[in-house]
């Protein structure tokens, strides 16, 4: 290796391990969940898996429908996943005897979506703010005239949600805001407001916390009004609680969700990511933080270049 290449790559690892020590306290804590944050709860147990909310869902979001190709046969409006046409799907689990539902050698339903983070790494890893938080009711909304097409959102997402439209003319991010738009009306998330047996519920999260605690206290088989649609709007539908497993996804992974799900099949049969407390976002922050600190990592880097370009020119004089 060129001396001056082996001395300067010596001087910008020293560099950059000094701005590690000289950064290091600027690591953030974990944000917090706004006070009145909106969600949703969906709990599986009571999901039969009409789709209605997908429906519903394109219906109030001008999302256009979808073409698949299922063992032969086109199928209408049969979406296989999320994507840049669709926000919201519901999938089947099957694990053994298609008789027996909510159980793991039986058969389940699941929802994908976006699942509103407390702490979101799809806005840290934004560098133009066209994904934000909303500080007051947590939902995480995007900007398409903000959006400068990078997709790093797409990249930093741990549960895949952000999808770009590569197939349009103009592309642009996809992905649930819970129907902020309607609220204005007097309306919420139509998924919420269509599921006939209340499997997908929205509300606070104060008040999706307090009905999660409820049914995890009944015994299974109690029979129980479950609310439909959102909090307090006095529709029920009457069923039977289920064997819950002992796991709420979305309360804890990645520093918690605004969207939160009840299952009686463990979590990772349904395909969903086994996912830290711990938000990324807070790490990769932290990271950049200690590497831009002061911004000795650039400058150091900088120099380096300065002075290899300088011994350079000195011998070519010589």
């Amino acid at each position: 290796m060129n001396p001056e290449r082996r001395q300067f790559l010596k001087a910008a690892a020293a560099g950059t391990a000094a701005a590690a020590c000289t950064g290091a306290a600027q690591a953030r804590g974990n944000k917090e969940m706004p006070p009145e944050a909106v969600g949703l709860l969906f709990d599986g147990t009571l999901c039969i898996g009409c789709r209605a909310c997908m429906t519903a869902c394109k219906t109030v979001n001008d999302m256009p429908w979808e073409f698949n190709e299922i063992e032969g046969s086109t199928v209408w409006d049969a979406p296989l996943d999320i994507s840049g046409k669709t926000l919201n799907v519901i999938k089947a689990y099957v694990g053994g005897d298609k008789d027996q539902r909510n159980v793991e050698d039986g058969f389940a339903f699941t929802k994908y979506s976006c699942y509103h983070c407390v702490d979101p790494s799809c806005v840290s890893a934004c560098p133009v703010s066209a994904m934000t938080k909303d500080p007051v009711n947590g939902i995480v909304s995007y900007s398409k005239d903000a959006c400068i097409g990078c997709r790093y959102c797409v990249a930093a997402c741990p549960f895949g949600v952000p999808r770009f439209t590569y197939d349009q003319a103009l592309p642009q991010i996809s992905k649930c805001q819970l129907c902020k738009h309607r609220f204005a009306e007097g309306k919420y998330a139509a998924c919420a407001e269509v599921c006939p047996t209340g499997a997908t519920l929205f509300g606070t999260v104060k008040e999706i916390k307090a009905e999660i605690a409820r049914r995890k206290s009944l015994p299974p088989g109690t029979e129980t009004e479950f609310p439909r649609g959102r909090f307090g709007s006095g529709d029920t539908y009457v069923g039977k609680v289920a064997t819950y497993v002992d796991h709420v996804y979305g309360e804890k992974e990645i520093g918690g969700t605004q969207v939160m799900h009840l299952s009686a099949v463990p979590f990772e049969k349904l395909n969903k990511p086994a996912l830290p407390d711990e938000p990324p976002a807070r790490v990769s922050e932290s990271l950049q933080h200690t590497l831009y600190h002061g911004m000795i990592a650039p400058l150091v880097f900088l120099g380096g270049l300065v002075f290899v370009a300088k011994r350079n020119m000195k011998n070519g004089e010589e």
